[in-house]
This record gives structure tokens, sequence and C-alpha cells, in this order.
């Protein structure tokens, strides 16, 4: 049976013994929650559903639907948080090759996969609240403090403080390490003007002035303009990501190293050592996907005090901004672009996806305006193909272009307003974010929406609303653009969006004037913040990355820092890059395209293995190499190892990739 240590004990009071620095609260820390999970009922890792509870259908029902408690909360947002990464299909492995109840020897067992521990929350703050970071630390009962090791969290995409539960989290606890997690100012925290109110930090609702600075997230407006806005334009909503104005993607790094802090003092108060937990003597690994393993790589990047050891991530969403300097080659050939920002190739996508995805109308207002050739649809779809992959996406990637086309919509309108600081009321290029109706029509998020929105959101809430679309507000997908007066899915706010990255008009190619400009600039100002400089300082990492990701393109992500890294570092350098083949983004692919698509998940599991095998007993990290996996024929066909050949120790010319200063060489 789980008990309650304390419901929000101040840092001060957490500090338990004195007698070792690290066990000093750091300045940045708020109060701190604690709280421990027997291992049956509830636990760590799957909030006690078990390797079962996570692969049911649907997620477990609230008591009462409309005040769902903190822990039904907890429990829904670790089961979407969970599934959000990890394929929880069974015949894609679930349960066999991967999930709760696969040992680390890769051998499933009959259990249920829970871990028993001690969960820690607190906010990573300047005492304003209007930063509010998540942080929370996993300290599992099997933690052995002769061999201590944490391992970073840092949630993917803009999700919530458990972002990172089913990758480096579950990894870290199966390991006995502690687990320090962070929502890197991107988590779970939806406004609703309506009825004013936040979540808070245990996901409960409230309203925005009683929550005060305990909110996950609230926008910085007077209740005045609160009104004003809301009678204006209803059923609008903010969110941490988008909204708080404070370019969280800047500070992943930060955040990072802020949950390695949070984490030795956590293990310093949490077990009362004879002698302290602190760099020298634990092992540190930065991990996690996506988002998370951008964040992993710029905190090595910024590490000064020697808080990590090694780096192990998948999929990685990081920034080098240039192609200058290194050279990308596939098959000896140099790929057709590389090197590129977020929000450039995530606009220049927004423009194209669509069209990919058989949107007709798309295809023709593009076309209409020059950006696309041809004059039957299937001959402008293939045009929007060719221009996706001279922009710098792999061949390999066709398959799923269509299919990301509403993701890369939802990350472009995000990070506009966020990289510019922009506000909610600013209504950047006409577009903001609410719930709509199936008819694109706005409508209000309902109770139990709002109520169960910590759990079930994933960061960015709702429906992108195109405000100046013909005849009012549409849902953008549902849009006419005034331009043309076609339902073309809104273009003419994603030309907006793809202006504000390039500082020209993509129609015209005339430079941008007036308030496009100063628009375009504190955009551009704000991406230059978050380009990450290659600099690992000499830790070993290892950075797995799916051939076939469309939503990160190797060449943009994986590919682009291993150059970046080879040239900045250059023979001290000791980045390993491992490009694995029929992988991508999002593992629910392995499932609804098996003959084409493998899970990516499994990988990571044997890149933190590898890097933990070398900072504890010196093992050699395996080289840097294509890993050529075959999907399975059919959905019907279990998942097997013979499907995902694992990482080699040794490698011929045919799969090695060769890192040298100037040059990332992979085989075809």
């Amino acid at each position: 049976m789980f008990k309650i240590f304390t419901a929000a004990l101040p840092a001060a009071a957490f500090l338990a013994c004195a007698c070792h620095a690290r066990a000093d609260p750091p300045p940045f820390l708020g109060p701190v929650s604690v709280q421990h999970y027997e291992g049956v009922r509830d636990d760590l890792l799957t909030a006690g559903m078990g390797v079962r509870g996570l692969a049911a259908l649907q997620a477990p029902s609230f008591a009462n639907p409309l005040k769902p408690t903190a822990a039904e909360l907890r429990r829904n947002a670790i089961f979407n948080n969970y599934r959000a990464i990890v394929d929880t299909n069974r015949l894609s492995g679930f349960g066999s090759l991967y999930g709760p109840n696969v040992g680390i020897d890769g051998v499933p067992g009959t259990g249920e996969g829970k871990i028993a521990g001690t969960e820690y929350l607190a906010f990573a703050d300047d005492g304003s609240g209007r930063i509010n970071v998540t942080l929370m630390v996993q300290v599992p009962d099997s933690f052995d403090v002769r061999n201590p090791c944490i391992v970073t969290g840092t949630s993917s995409g803009s999700a919530g403080v458990y972002g990172a539960i089913s990758t480096a989290g579950e990894w870290g606890l199966k390991h006995g390490c502690a687990v320090a997690y962070s929502d890197k100012g991107t988590g779970t925290g939806l406004y609703t003007f309506d009825d004013d109110r936040v979540n808070l930090r245990s996901g409960v609702r409230a309203r925005r002035a009683a929550a005060g600075k305990d909110a996950i997230f609230a926008p910085a407006l007077d209740q005045l303009s609160r009104t004003a806005f809301a009678r204006a334009y209803p059923h609008r909503v903010a969110f941490k990501h988008a909204h708080s104005r404070n370019n969280p993607e800047a500070s992943w790094g930060v955040a990072t190293l802020q949950s390695i802090e949070f984490a030795f003092h956590v293990l310093n108060t949490h077990h009362r050592p004879a002698t302290a937990f602190e760099p020298g003597n634990t092992i540190v690994i930065a991990s996690s996907v996506s988002n998370g393993a951008g964040a992993a790589l710029k905190a090595a990047e910024q590490d000064v005090r020697g808080l990590i050891d090694g780096v192990a991530v998948s999929e990685p969403q990081v920034q080098v901004g240039r192609a200058d300097g290194y050279q990308v080659l596939q098959g000896g050939v140099a790929v057709a672009a590389h090197g590129k920002t977020l929000f450039d190739y995530a606009t220049y996508a927004a423009l194209y996806q669509s069209c990919i995805g058989g949107h007709a109308l798309r295809c023709r207002s593009l076309a209409d305006k020059g950006l696309l050739s041809g004059v039957t649809p299937v001959v402008q779809m293939a045009d929007a193909y060719a221009r996706m992959r001279a922009y710098g996406w792999p061949r390999e990637a066709d398959l799923l272009q269509g299919v990301h086309a509403a993701t890369n919509v939802l990350i472009a309108v995000t990070y506009a307003y966020g990289y510019g600081r922009f506000s909610v009321t600013d209504g950047l290029c006409g577009l903001r974010f609410g719930s709509a109706d199936t008819l694109g029509r706005v409508r209000a998020f309902t109770a139990e929406r709002r109520a169960q929105s910590f759990a079930n959101q994933s960061g960015i809430p709702g429906s992108v609303l195109y405000e100046d679309a013909v005849g009012g507000v549409r849902a953008y997908h549902l849009a006419a653009s005034p331009s043309s007066g076609l339902a073309d899915q809104g273009l003419d706010a994603f030309l907006c969006l793809r202006s504000l990255a390039t500082g020209v008009d993509p129609v015209s190619g005339k430079a941008l004037r007036g308030e496009r400009l100063v628009q375009s600039r504190r955009l551009r100002a704000g991406v230059d913040e978050v380009i990450a400089s290659g600099n690992l300082r000499g830790k070993p990492a290892i950075v797995v990355q799916g051939r076939s990701d469309a939503m990160v393109p190797p060449n943009h992500g994986g590919r682009a820092y291993a150059g970046l890294n080879a040239l900045v570092e250059g023979t001290g350098g000791q980045l390993r890059y491992i490009e694995v083949t029929n992988a991508n983004h999002f593992d629910i692919f392995a499932s609804t395209l098996p003959s084409a698509i493998v899970p990516l998940h499994p990988y990571l599991f044997e890149a933190l293995d590898a890097m933990y095998a070398h900072l504890q007993g010196g093992a050699p990290l395996p080289p840097s190499q294509v890993v050529r996996t075959l999907p399975r024929w059919s959905g019907l066909q279990p998942m097997t190892r013979l499907n995902l050949p694992h990482i080699q120790p040794v490698v011929d010319a045919r799969d090695r990739i060769y890192l040298s200063p100037g040059i990332l060489s992979i085989p075809d």
C-alpha cells in the first residue's frame, strides 16, 4: 500500500540531512511533493496497470469524469504518454521484445512489470511562477546505493512530465537507476479563456487566481484583457509550449541539467548516504527521444560542471542550423539538403504534405500560385514529393509524408508562437487554437475534456483555427483561403508562416515589409537561440535515427548533428551514429504499416545498454553503422529478432558509417 509522505513539502523542510553539499536544495527548486508507490496497486512505471493495462484498448475510466482525482489523472497520463511513444500491439513486439515485463536481459517474464519506488515532483522557477518547468525524480526501491546511476527522461514533443516514461524512464527504472524527468517548459498546461482555469502540477483544474504560482501555465493577462479576449474570441485556448512567451526550447538543455541536480538532491536526502552521491561516483546518462533527445544533447553541450557522463538518444529533434563545413553522403552521393532548422522544414512541410496526402484543392492552390508544377492532381502530387526530397527528406520517407501533414501543421503553429514569444492574443497569421466540430466550427471544450486535460492532451490541445477563413473562423483543414476562395486547408495562413521562416513572400519572392517583417525578425531571433553547437565536450554519445523518419528528417536531425559534431570535435569526439532502416518517428506505424515499418524503440534500449556498459565497465562503444531491419509481411505476423537485428560490435564496409571531420558517409 502506498502512502503519502507529504502533499507539498517546502524545499527547506525537504532537506532531511545537511551533512552533504548535495543535500542542499538547488536555488531554482520550489516546493517538493513526495509519494511512495508499493508496486502492486500502484507503481512508478505503469501506475498500477501493468503490461496488460498499458496494452488495453481504452484508458481506465474515471470514477467521476467531471472531477477526476490527482491519482486518476496521473494514471491516465502514464497510460497515454506511454502509448504515444511505444507501439503496444503484441504482434509488433510489445510484451515479447520490449515492454514493462521484458527484463534487462531481453527475456519476457510472466509478471506485470510494475516497479515500486518513490516519486518526487517540483517546479523549477525563478520565483515568479511564470516559468514553472516541471521536474520529477523517480527512485525505484531497487536503487543500488553501491552502484548509483541516474538517467534523464526529458519529455518528447510537447508532452507533460510523464512524456518519457516508456523510453528513458522504463530503461532507467528497470536498471535500478533514478530517473530525472523534465517537461522542459513545454508540458501539459491547458488554459481555457471561457472559465479562466488552469492545470495545477497534480493535473487538477483550478481557477487561475486561486492557483497562483502553482499553475503549470497561466497566460500573463489581466482580468480585463482576458474578459475582452474571451468575449471577442470565444472558446479559444492557450497552452504552455506555444504561449508561455519564454521560448522554452532555448532552455531545454538547462531544464535537463536542472533535473539532474534535482536527482542528486533527492538521492542525498532519500538515502542519506555516508558518502554523498555526486558526479564523480554516480553514472549519469542523458537520454530520451525526439525533443527530449535534443534536450539531452543540448544539456551535454552546456554541461560545464561534469554532471553528465554519456548520452544515448533516439530520433533527436536538434537544430544545427548550418550546412557549411561538413558534407552528408548517402551511397557516396551528397544528400539534397541538410542542416535546416525545425521551423524552416516544418513550415515547408506544412505547405506540401497536405497535397501529398491527397488534398486536391491544396495541390491546385499551390499550382495556381506557381509553387507546384502540373495541371492534374497526380502530377502535382508527384512534384510535391520531388520538392520534399529536394528539401532534405529521404526517399525512404515517401510512404509517410501524407500522414504527417496534420502533425507538421501543429508543429509549425506551435513553434511560431514559441520562438517569437508571441501572445495568444496576437493571432499570428490568423492562427489560434481551440476546439471545433465536424464542420470546422468553433465550439467549447466539453467539461470532461477540460477536467481530464492533464491526462489526455499531448501538450498541443485542440485544433488549429484559421480566423481569417472565408465565411469566418474555421478549423484550418476545412478552411477556405481569402486569396483563392478555395477550401485549400487555409493555405494563405501557412504561406504567411512560411514567409516568417524565410523573410520573403513565398509567392512573389519579395522581401517582407512592415509588421510581417518585424514578426519574422522576432521569430528568427528565437530560432537563433536554440541552435546547437555540436560540441559534446568529449562525452561519449550514441545517436539512433530511423532512416524513414518523415517528422524529423535524418538529414536535418541525427545525420546533421553527427556531421557537425565530427567537424567541431574532430578526432577527440566520441559520438556514434546508428541509422535503422524502415524505422520512423512514430512506432505506431509498425502496426498500421507492418510491411514497411519496424519499431525504433528497441534500438534506444540497445544504445542505453551499450552506453551503460561503456561507462560502468569500459566496454567499447559500438561502431557507427546502418542496422538493416526486415519489416513483417503482414500485421498478423509477430515481430521477432529476425526483423530487428541487434546493433553489432563489429560491422563490415557494407554497413559501416564513417564519421570524419567534414564528412558523414552513410552506405545505402
